[in-house]
């Protein structure tokens, strides 16, 4: 019989791996792929989860997808958490202002969450980041900005014990990882020069918390072309800016 603890890991698995198929949903096979875990627990697990609303069944193509439960649980927690009604207007006025695809991300963790996104007017675009995405700390400019930004100890401790190049390759190993955040604490943003998938680039700016915390960051990506060395201090300083002002806006809020 699982621990309280396991089953309720268990269950943050099997829900987050849901919400990563959605709108479409998924089989329970898939689910269980994306969970880590065995076919029946999961089948055990979105059964009993439907009966309190926090999934449902698609009839028509026996997918799983999210329950009306969350949405209510999450406009509860929206009151103490949500960030957005500050972030959108600044990611539109990026979006509008350089063309590029802007996006507003959390921290969470030791994850980055896409909160936001709203593209530009430029007519190719990178397809990395998108709403409801997630990468861990490291990964994406998001990531390298909020972990550049954390104190030295917390970095070290999260580089012991994490291994980036199984899922992201040899370009995220240890050593190009401190290079990246010893370039983003001189400039202050973060470059990510297409190193998720190749030609897309992204640049991103970190926001804090009123304790002085990288608790989000905004971020533009594009393509290879549109990065280019004179460029990019301007899109970087730019961002600094907003975040900056995002950072004092949302200190006010608290």
């Amino acid at each position: 019989m699982d621990a309280p603890a396991d089953l309720v890991g268990r269950t943050h698995r099997a829900l987050r791996a849901v919400a990563a198929h959605e709108p479409g949903g998924a089989t329970t096979t898939a689910v269980a792929r994306a969970a880590g875990l065995p076919r029946p627990t999961v089948h055990r697990l979105l059964t009993s989860l439907q009966g309190v609303g926090l999934v449902e069944r698609e009839p028509e193509t026996d997918h799983w997808v999210l329950g009306p439960e969350l949405y209510f649980l999450g406009v509860a927690a929206g009151r103490r958490y949500d960030v957005t009604e500050a972030a959108l207007p600044v990611v539109r006025r990026l979006a509008l202002a350089t063309g590029e695809s802007a996006f507003f991300s959390a921290r969470r963790g030791e994850e980055t969450i896409c909160l936001i996104r709203e593209d530009g007017p430029f007519p190719i675009r990178s397809h990395v980041l998108f709403e409801g995405a997630r990468f861990p700390l490291g990964v994406v400019s998001a990531g390298m900005v909020i972990l550049a930004h954390l104190p030295e100890r917390e970095v070290a401790d999260y580089l012991r014990h994490v291994d980036l190049t199984a899922d992201y390759g040899p370009q995220h190993a240890p050593a190009e990882i401190r290079r990246h955040i010893a370039a983003t604490r001189k400039n202050g943003y973060a470059l990510n020069p297409g190193l998720v998938v190749e030609g897309s680039w992204g640049l991103a700016a970190a926001v804090f918390d009123q304790a002085g915390s990288p608790r989000w960051a905004l971020t533009l990506t594009g393509v290879e072309h549109r990065f280019g060395a004179a460029r990019v201090p301007q899109l970087g300083a730019l961002l600094l800016r907003e975040a900056h002002a995002l950072s004092e806006t949302l200190a006010r809020r608290s």
